[in-house]
């Protein structure tokens, strides 16, 4: 019988040495080699997101994992300080400002996106 109680994400990456020092020593998230030698990202929150290599992998053409923050400007900072591009989408895809923040789209809240290792995109919301 098909259920849910076990249910979880995940995405692919093409190098799993180089995801793990980006998870864990640049954006300080818990991360775990699980039994199959892949990745599980653990969360304060008590949430875990598998991460698994793929050989041929394609970056995800949309936003795999959201980290809300107190202060967008500071965090977008300290990410570029630790040598994460943070301006990712050209000027004429999303208007974003120095920082690659778009400010109030529509009425949300402040969004920036980087990329990991990978080429997959993650964002990082003005909570």
């Amino acid at each position: 019988m098909f259920s849910t109680d076990q249910a979880f994400s995940g995405f692919a990456v093409d190098d799993i040495p180089a995801a793990r020092a980006f998870y864990e020593d640049v954006l300080g998230v818990d991360v775990r080699t699980n039994e199959m030698g892949f990745l599980d990202l653990h969360f304060p929150n008590g949430h875990s997101v598998f991460v698994y290599g793929k050989e041929v992998h394609e970056p995800a053409s949309f936003t795999i994992l959201n980290f809300p923050v107190a202060d967008i400007d500071a965090a977008m900072r300290d990410l570029r300080a630790k040598g994460v591009e943070t301006k990712i989408y050209a000027d004429d895809e999303l208007e974003t400002d120095d920082l690659g923040i778009a400010r109030g789209m529509g009425g949300g809240p402040d969004i920036g996106w980087i990329r990991d290792p990978a080429g997959n995109v993650l964002a990082v919301i003005q909570a």
